[in-house]
Order: structure tokens, then C-alpha cells, then sequence
């Protein structure tokens, strides 16, 4: 189990909370821990181990938060990031309660090489996560998708083809596809035929000729 060491977010008696960009430009992140069973508390997380944890465990990882008295365990429910620089700026950790199941996204592992693939067909992946159900103590960090299964064109496989650890429910619709072999189709580039040379030229005299202005017939000498 990852663990992560947090603190309580100090109070000043000004506006109650100490800013968040303050916060983020001393390197920490503002943040929040709730639960079915814990009151949501305000805490500051260090920006940089936070990224660190964040990349091990994904969303789908007990994360074990040190600091708010006996360790917490958690699942990282939700990330802010800055629309500009990708970086967090606030985080949500949901408490969780062992025993109590929690429906999470797990996200795909595609392993393994198809022989339509190797034949020349195209692999495409429709899913990259799928939600699942289980104890938060039990959850798997990601579900591996076997590539080796997809052996001719429009084979494919579905949800419910997914292998899940022992206590783990799948919650997504188990028809739904997450990875399928098409055939590669071959574009066939546009053949322009030549322009009739001779029309362009009549049709360009004609159009001069309907400018043309008129000329008057010479009158009869009497």
C-alpha cells in the first residue's frame, strides 16, 4: 500500500483558510478527504510526492494518507488539474471503509499480439478503463485485455470477456466492446480525366465573340 504524508489545512484569522495559490506556490496542493464514515476534512498535500503516488497508483490504489492521526486509507477520487500547465491544484481522496464495496474505473492492459494484426488487419480500442465493483482492499490496479485471442477479421472482445481477480464485479455493460479487428481498407485515389482541350477553346471563342461589339454594315452608294 502507497503512503502519502498530508496535514491538516491551517486556518489563518483573516479569511478563515490560507489561499490556494500561497499554497501551490510553496509547493503544495490543496486538497479535501471525505467518506461515508469521515467528515470531510480540508488538508495540504506536497506537489511533488503527490505526482509520484499519483503515477504508481492511478485511481484505482489504496493510497494510505499519514498525518491526520491513525492512517486513512483512501482511493484518489478526483483530480483538478490547470488547463494550461496539466498540473494538479486541488484533489479529492474519498475514505474508504474496508469491507464496504466502492465502484471504481480500472483501467486496461492490452497485452499480448493478435495474429489478424501481424496479418495486416487494424486493432482498434474502443475501451481504455472499465468500471468495477469490490472491496477497495481487493481492487486491481488495471485488467489485462489478452490481444492473442483476436485471430481473424471482426473478431473481438467484449466487457464480459474480461478476466476479473476473485471479488471484483464488473459494472460496465458487459456487450460493450473493447477491442475489434477490421479489415484495412485500401483508399483508391480519383482519377481526374483530361479536360477536353477543343471545347475550352470553342467555348472561350464564343463567349468572346458575344462581347464582341456589333459593327454596322456599310450603307449602298447610290
Amino acid at each position: 500500500m502507497l503512503t502519502l504524508t498530508v496535514e491538516k489545512r491551517l486556518t489563518t484569522q483573516a479569511d478563515g483558510k490560507v489561499g490556494a495559490p500561497a499554497l501551490r506556490r510553496a509547493g503544495s496542493i490543496p486538497a479535501v478527504v471525505y467518506g461515508a464514515h469521515h467528515a470531510s476534512t480540508s488538508i495540504t498535500v506536497p506537489a511533488i510526492a503527490f505526482e509520484k503516488v499519483l503515477r504508481e497508483a492511478g485511481e484505482a490504489t489504496i493510497v494510505s494518507l499519514a498525518g491526520l492521526g491513525e492512517a486513512l486509507p483512501t482511493l484518489i477520487h478526483e483530480v483538478d488539474r490547470d488547463p494550461l500547465t496539466n498540473h494538479p491544484r486541488h484533489v479529492d481522496f474519498y475514505a474508504v471503509t474496508k469491507g464496504e464495496k466502492v465502484e471504481v474505473a480500472i483501467p486496461l492492459e492490452f497485452v499480448g499480439a493478435s495474429p489478424a494484426v501481424e496479418a495486416g488487419a487494424n486493432l482498434v480500442k474502443v475501451m481504455h478503463e472499465v468500471e468495477v465493483k469490490a472491496d477497495p482492499m481487493n481492487l486491481p490496479h488495471n485488467i489485462e485485455v489478452d490481444l492473442s485471442l483476436l485471430k481473424i477479421i471482426n473478431d473481438q472482445i467484449r466487457a464480459k470477456d474480461l478476466v476479473l481477480p476473485l471479488g471484483v464485479e464488473l459494472m460496465s455493460e458487459p456487450d460493450e466492446v473493447v477491442v475489434l479487428i477490421q479489415e484495412v481498407v485500401e483508399e483508391k485515389e480519383e482519377v481526374i480525366a483530361p479536360a477536353d482541350i477543343g471545347s475550352i477553346e470553342v467555348e472561350k471563342k464564343g463567349k468572346e465573340e458575344e462581347g464582341a461589339p456589333e459593327v454596322a454594315a456599310p450603307e449602298e452608294k447610290k
